[in-house]
């Protein structure tokens, strides 16, 4: 499709025709091969890899030839996800998936703990449950490296166009994501986007109303109030916790580098390290907590995003570590979780401490402020 008949060409995910192609130029990309290589040959054949490339190119090729449809895609990061769950976290668990409809398409607005485990833990959630698995919006700041962006693509990721910065442009590039989203789920497609840009680094998960104004974009085209359109969206909000905060240490060293110098610069990479971190690390217990259809409370953008975080804060699961962090119910705490908590925390180093358990803590105290 051309850019005339297919208006959302570049920034949506890959269709059924477009797979093969895609295999092809990951098969055919170096770096790719060479990151293939790093994480699965025997350590002993790591001297070889160069003199292995052509082989392993060749192997990929006929074994991945089979993949013709997104949905075989999807079996097979099914497949690979099911082995990261088993082998990094103790247990992931889901609640509130039960009252919603496995034949409707609904708008996922969840807090944004990790690149990329938070929107694969939802799907995961779905695919267990019969439902089908979400198209996911990433920042274009990830899609730097080629084989980077045909992974995502083939994965059900759309970009956001973050790097955009002159009004004009980024007023057509917000209007062209929100037409998109609304055209995803009026297809019966499922989307999931963050409720705001960036992780949250300090435990306070907000909702960003930029982002509740970008959706609003293509209701205001159709001429529509903001409480209808927010309505025909179906969005439900999602609360991930985790027991183990992925990258907590890298998330605290970036908050005591803003604080003492004023900014803080990503090197290059620095992201995709993240979701290599995030996916290697041990996470413990991790919950999904799926909300209910926002249909009231939704009058304005200010409106909704306290909506949303409101479900997001009350269906938060509270592991022991954000109890110790809080020194809340400590007592009722067993020695055990106690002390596997202690043994994560003296792999902080000092100086990042306070930033580390302060990330643990926030989600108690703001349910507390809640029940007040």
């Amino acid at each position: 499709m051309t850019q005339a008949v297919d208006p959302f060409a570049d920034i949506r995910p890959y269709n059924d025709d477009e797979v093969s192609a895609s295999i092809q130029r990951l098969v055919n990309d170096d770096a790719f091969i060479a990151l293939i290589a790093k994480h699965n040959l025997p350590s002993w054949l790591v001297p070889f890899r160069s003199l292995l490339t052509p082989l392993l190119k060749r192997y990929l090729a006929k074994k991945w030839s089979k993949f013709k449809t997104i949905a075989q895609i999807q079996e097979v990061v099914a497949h690979y996800l099911g082995r990261v769950i088993d082998q990094t976290t103790s247990k992931v668990t889901f609640s509130g998936l039960e009252h919603l409809d496995k034949t409707q398409a609904y708008l996922f607005i969840s807090n944004h703990r990790d690149i990329a485990l938070d929107p694969a833990l939802i799907n995961w959630g779905l695919h267990t449950h019969q439902m089908n698995t979400v198209r996911i919006a990433i920042g274009d700041n990830l899609l730097q490296i080629p084989y980077i962006t045909e992974l995502m693509k083939l994965n059900k990721s759309f970009v956001v166009k973050r790097s955009v910065k002159a009004p004009k442009e980024m007023l057509r590039a917000l209007s062209q994501l929100s037409a998109y989203i609304y055209d995803s789920l009026k297809s019966n497609n499922s989307i999931w986007i963050a409720q705001r840009e960036g992780r949250t680094k300090d435990g306070d998960d907000q909702t960003d109303p930029a982002l509740l104004k970008m959706l609003q974009l293509n209701g205001r085209k159709q001429k529509m109030e903001f409480a209808d359109y927010v309505r025909e969206l179906k969005i439900v909000p999602v609360s991930i916790s985790y027991q183990f905060e992925p990258c907590a240490i890298a998330k605290a060293k970036e908050r005591h580098h803003k604080s003492t110098f004023g900014e803080y610069k990503k090197a290059a990479g620095e992201d995709i390290e993240s979701i290599m971190e995030g996916f290697r690390s041990s996470k413990g217990h991790v919950h999904v907590a799926f909300g209910q259809p926002i249909t009231s409370g939704c009058d304005s953008p200010e409106e909704l995003a306290q909506t949303i975080d409101a479900q997001i804060l009350s269906s938060y699961f509270l592991h022991p570590g954000n109890y110790l962090a809080a020194n809340s119910d400590i007592e009722a705490i067993e020695p055990a979780q106690k002390e596997l908590f202690e043994q994560r925390m003296a792999q902080v180093p000092s100086e990042l401490k306070e930033l580390v358990l302060a990330m643990y803590a926030k989600p108690v105290q703001k349910q507390l402020a809640q029940h007040q």
